[in-house]
C-alpha cells in the first residue's frame, strides 16, 4: 500500500498512490490513516486522484474513517475522484455524508471556509 502524507496547515492530506483501492490493501490503508487520527489529525483529505477503481469494501473503509474522525470531532473530505470512482461513491450515497471535491485545493479551501463560518 503506497500512501503519501502531507500536512497543509491543520489539514492532513492522504494521497493514495494505488491504481486500485481494494480489499487486499484496506487493512494497511485504514491502519495508516488511523495512526494519523490517533496522533491528532482532525481534518483529513483523502486524495483519490490516482485511483481508477475501488470496491465496496473500500467504500466501507472510507466510511469507517469518516466515523473515526467524527468520534474525535473531526471531518473527512474526498478529492480528485476519477469518473468511475465518483460513480461508485455516488451510487452508494457516500457523497451525501462525505463531501467530494474536484481537487485537493478545493477540499482545503472548503475546510478553511467551514472554519471561517463557525
Amino acid at each position: 500500500m503506497e500512501l503519501a502524507f502531507d500536512t497543509r496547515g491543520d489539514v492532513t492530506v492522504v494521497r493514495v498512490k494505488e491504481a486500485k483501492l481494494t480489499y487486499p490493501v484496506l487493512s494497511a490503508f485504514f491502519s495508516e490513516v488511523q495512526q494519523r487520527v490517533e496522533g491528532g489529525a482532525r481534518k483529513v483529505v483523502i486524495d483519490l486522484q490516482g485511483v481508477g477503481y475501488l470496491d465496496s469494501a473500500s467504500i466501507g473503509c472510507l466510511m469507517d474513517i469518516h466515523r473515526l474522525l467524527q468520534e474525535k470531532g473531526g471531518a473527512l473530505r474526498l478529492s480528485g475522484l476519477q469518473p468511475r470512482v465518483e460513480t461508485m461513491i455516488s451510487m452508494t450515497g457516500v457523497h451525501k455524508i462525505v463531501p467530494l471535491h474536484r481537487d485537493e485545493d478545493e477540499a482545503l479551501t472548503a475546510f478553511a471556509s467551514q472554519e471561517a463560518g463557525q
